[in-house]
């Protein structure tokens, strides 16, 4: 794309407030290189529009790859203990077995648990003869429990060998939907990249056009030094969009929380240059620092409240599991690694427990000074 503004030539004399011709021209290059700044501008933001929805695409596959690694380890864990469960309901069922057949053994010998022989039969008195009624009846109730004891045990078995193979079976259908959530994740990020960088590259070209028209603009209308004032215009729109931020990491806020192109953005994405510093924003106890499934590399702090707040995406950590970290303090630096399209720190909020209860980043981070200026709300 190239910008094609040609300046109306004029007679050297003339000026931008001379009447005749002059004038005329100027006020139609004026309008051309006007329009020409409008156009781009709406090119840009369709860009940078495009980048934000692949950062967020990306972001939300390796969410769903997340997801499906921690079913899978949910899973595995119902598996063994449904494992566990059966091996126990089967010793209870040998030992039961051993009892009864104990008993068997005991009553085809005629002998009680005294050891004596329990028969009718040799009694020396009708009250020799009640008694070991009674005592037969005692055994037989004895045979009866046991040997009811004894279903129960082998019922248990079942119901725990069937809870085995349905755990296993759970299990292996996680495994699989795991396996493809990784590769359907990876999938999706690479091509996401690919879109990302034909479009990092329309973007650079269009700011390169912005500024020319910007420039011409500024040219015709008689600014003697427009590339100056250009420079200072887009420095000063930089820093506006990078302020509050610079206690957390100095950069632009790219996405907010909440629905985004068909998915739940679940954080606030600050885009900023590998190695950025990343700062705490509160004091707290770091539970996590390093590998993270979607995100390569995090750090999950824990502050007082109970809240934890989430960095994503990072080049490197700078702290470890267990270690204090006070408000200010460089935690990481911004990277680009996981299911990420371009160098951005993601951070997110957690009320109710590790991924329980995701909120609003902002109105957090506003509570603590840092501000995410008109890009979010709170």
């Amino acid at each position: 794309m190239t910008l094609h503004l040609t300046l109306a030539s004029a007679p050297a004399s003339a000026a931008p407030g001379d009447n005749g011709a002059g004038p005329a021209a100027a006020q139609s290059t004026v309008d051309a290189a006007g329009a020409e700044v409008a156009r781009v501008e709406g090119l840009l933001a369709a860009a940078e529009l495009e980048l934000q929805r692949l950062t967020v695409t990306a972001e939300a596959a390796g969410e769903a790859s997340r997801v499906a690694a921690e079913e899978l380890t949910a899973a595995q864990t119902a598996a063994a203990g449904t494992a566990a469960e059966l091996a126990t309901a089967q010793a209870a069922t040998v030992a039961t077995r051993d009892d009864v057949a104990e008993l068997g053994r005991e009553s085809y010998m005629g002998a009680d648990a005294l050891g004596g022989a329990v028969t009718l039969l040799g009694a020396r008195s009708p009250e020799d003869l009640l008694e070991r009624a009674a005592m037969l009846h005692l055994v037989g109730d004895d045979q009866a429990q046991r040997l009811e004891a004894l279903r129960n045990a082998e019922a248990q078995v079942q119901r725990a060998d069937q809870a085995a193979r349905d755990a296993l079976a759970a299990r292996d259908v996680a495994a699989q939907a795991a396996d493809r959530a990784a590769v359907d994740a990876q999938a999706q990020l690479a091509q996401a990249q690919v879109a990302y960088d034909s479009t990092e590259t329309e973007k650079v070209a269009l700011e390169a056009q912005l500024r020319a028209a910007q420039v011409q603009l500024l040219t015709v209308r008689g600014n003697a030094d427009a590339d100056a004032m250009v420079q200072k215009r887009q420095q000063a729109v930089a820093a506006a969009s990078a302020a509050g931020t610079e206690s957390l990491a100095a950069g632009r806020v790219t996405s907010c929380f909440g629905s985004r192109w068909g998915t739940n953005h679940n954080g606030v994405d600050i885009a900023a240059p590998i190695g950025t510093p990343i700062y705490a924003p509160d004091a707290g106890v770091v539970l996590q620092a390093g590998p993270a499934n979607g995100f390569g590399l995090a750090v999950y702090i824990q502050h007082a409240d109970g809240t934890i707040s989430l960095y994503g995406h990072i080049n490197q950590a700078f702290v470890s599991a267990g270690q204090r970290v006070a408000a200010g303090e460089q935690i990481a630096e911004v990277g680009n690694r996981g299911q990420s399209t371009g160098p951005h720190v993601h951070v997110e909020v957690h009320t109710g427990g590790l991924y329980v209860n995701r909120t609003d980043p902002a109105p957090w981070l506003a509570a603590r000074g840092i501000s995410l200026g008109g890009a979010c709300s709170g």
